[in-house]
C-alpha cells in the first residue's frame, strides 16, 4: 500500500485524504478568514473533529489579485496558532512559499509544506530537504497579483506534466524521498474553466512516476462558472468535482483540499461503498 510520509505521520492512500482548510487570513475569497469574527483555534478543531486527514494553516491570501504580505505579518498570524495545533497530534500542513516560514513552521511543529511555488523561491528546497516534512508541488502560471489575466496554454497537460516533473527532479537531487511528495495541478492558478477542466480529467496522466496529488477546488471560481452559485452555494458543484477526482485518481493516491470537511467525507464514504460492491 502506498503511503504518504508527512513527518512523524505515515498516511495510507488506500482511500482519498480530505485535509481541511484553515484560513489564518483576513481576505479569504471563500469567507472563512479572519475578518468574519473566526476563532481560528475552533475552526481548526471543528476541521479536525468533522474529519479532516491533515490541516492547512495558510497565512498569506493566495487568491487571484492578492498582494504579498511581509515575512513577519504572515509569520504573527502563523505561528501562535500552529504551535497550539500541533500539540493535537494531527499532520498539519502549512501553506506559504516563503522559505523563513518553511523553516520556522518545521521548527514549530508542522508536518507538511504547502507550496504554491512548488520550491522556487531561493533557499526554499534547502529550508525543507533535511526535514522529514510532506511536501506540495504546485503548478502556477504567474504569481497571483497576475495569473489569472488572460492564461494561455498550447497544450495544458503537457505543460503542467512537464512542470511538475522538473520539480520533482529538482527535490530528488536535493535528496528528498518521493513517499515525501504530493502533486498539485495549481486548479485556479493561471488557468481559465477549459484549462482547469481539462486537467480535471486527466489527472492519471499528470503524474510522473504515478505520485500522488492534491486537488483542490473546492468553491472556486470554476465552480461558479458551471453553476452560476455565490461562494456560500458552491457545495454541490465543489462535491462533484471531487468525486470525479476520486474515481479519476483511484489506486494512485489522492488527497483533496476542502472548506467542507464533514460534507466531503460523507460524500466519499458513500461512493467508496458503491465502488466496492462493483468491483465485488
Amino acid at each position: 500500500m502506498k503511503t504518504f510520509h508527512c513527518g512523524r505521520f505515515r498516511l495510507p492512500l488506500d482511500r482519498p485524504l480530505i485535509m481541511g482548510i484553515v484560513n489564518l487570513t483576513p481576505d479569504s475569497f471563500s469567507g472563512d478568514g479572519l475578518q468574519g469574527g473566526v476563532d481560528a483555534l475552533a475552526y481548526a478543531r471543528m476541521q479536525w473533529e468533522a474529519g479532516a486527514d491533515i490541516l492547512d494553516l495558510g497565512a498569506e491570501s493566495t487568491r487571484p489579485g492578492a498582494t504579498p504580505v511581509s515575512l513577519q505579518e504572515e509569520l504573527d498570524r502563523l505561528l501562535p496558532v500552529l504551535e497550539e495545533v500541533c500539540a493535537w497530534d494531527v499532520p498539519v500542513s502549512v501553506d506559504t512559499c516563503k522559505p523563513e516560514v518553511m523553516r520556522a513552521a518545521l521548527q514549530a511543529g508542522a508536518a507538511m509544506i504547502n507550496d504554491i511555488n512548488a520550491l522556487r523561491a531561493p533557499g526554499a528546497l534547502e529550508a525543507v530537504a533535511a526535514s522529514d516534512s510532506g511536501l506540495c508541488l504546485m503548478h502556477m502560471q504567474n504569481e497571483p497579483r497576475t495569473m489569472q489575466q488572460n492564461p494561455v496554454y498550447e497544450d495544458v497537460v503537457g505543460e503542467v506534466r512537464d512542470f511538475l516533473a522538473g520539480r520533482v527532479l529538482a527535490c530528488r537531487e536535493a535528496g528528498i524521498a518521493p513517499e515525501r511528495l504530493l502533486l498539485d495541478p495549481g486548479f485556479g492558478f493561471g488557468k481559465n474553466l477549459q484549462h482547469n477542466l481539462t486537467l480535471l480529467r486527466h489527472l492519471p496522466d499528470l503524474s510522473p512516476d504515478a505520485l500522488p496529488f492534491l486537488v483542490g477546488v473546492s468553491r472556486k471560481r470554476m465552480i461558479a462558472e458551471l453553476t452560476g452559485r455565490d461562494v456560500a452555494e458552491r457545495l454541490p458543484g465543489s462535491l462533484a468535482a471531487a468525486l470525479f477526482a476520486a474515481h479519476n485518481m483511484k489506486g494512485q493516491g489522492l488527497v483533496i483540499r476542502v472548506h467542507d470537511v464533514a460534507a466531503t467525507k460523507d460524500a466519499l464514504a458513500v461512493w467508496s461503498a458503491l465502488m466496492e460492491r462493483e468491483i465485488a
